[in-house]
């Protein structure tokens, strides 16, 4: 039964080296990703919980707060999905799945386009503008408090780079470093 497991396990690493060494590889190995999904994960939990009181995620107030700045930014005009997809890095599917419970509780309204009518926009209601002003108060404890841990220098340097990493500067880099082909438009 052994040498079956070390046969399997060589086979799967596709490299020949035995299971010790395959454990030291794997814990040297360095993954960005893997860290910055998990600080999110903390991050995330830390601040959903001091929404509680309201019933709202801090998925569902950033939401609410890019809807509300977008807006805020082009003259009262609402953003569409798209505005929203581009803010948020993340395809139109997963703004309108995140913004269903939003819709149900009626915190935000999509509204069709006057001049596009397949184009939808994103409409926070008098109760969403409300729920937003609300959940400021927590959120900024929340926040008040990570910053205190981190330190204000820290707090201020992980948001600058955790910007740059979403920004379209960052990946235009990453695939010129990667494939060699133009940036995109």
């Amino acid at each position: 039964m052994g040498k079956k497991r070390d046969e399997a396990a060589t086979s799967v690493a596709g490299v020949g080296r035995a299971p010790c060494e395959e454990k030291s590889l794997f814990e040297d190995l360095v993954c960005t990703n893997t860290s910055l999904r998990r600080a999110a994960r903390r991050l995330g939990n830390l601040y959903d919980d001091a929404l509680a009181p309201l019933g709202l995620k801090a998925t569902q107030v950033g939401l609410l707060a890019d809807i509300e700045r977008l807006a805020a930014a082009n003259d009262r005009q609402w953003p569409t999905l798209q505005d929203l997809a581009g803010k948020l890095a993340i395809q139109i599917s997963a703004v309108t799945h995140a913004l269903r419970p939003l819709i149900r509780d009626g915190l935000v309204e999509l509204r069709t386009g006057e001049q596009d009518r397949r184009t939808k926009r994103a409409v926070l209601t008098d109760l969403g503008t409300a729920r937003l002003h609300e959940a400021v108060a927590y959120w900024a404890r929340a926040n008040q408090r990570v910053e205190q841990v981190l330190g204000r220098e820290s707090a201020a340097s992980l948001r600058a780079l955790a910007d740059h990493v979403a920004s379209d500067a960052f990946l235009d880099a990453y695939i010129d470093g990667q494939t060699g082909i133009a940036k995109r438009s």
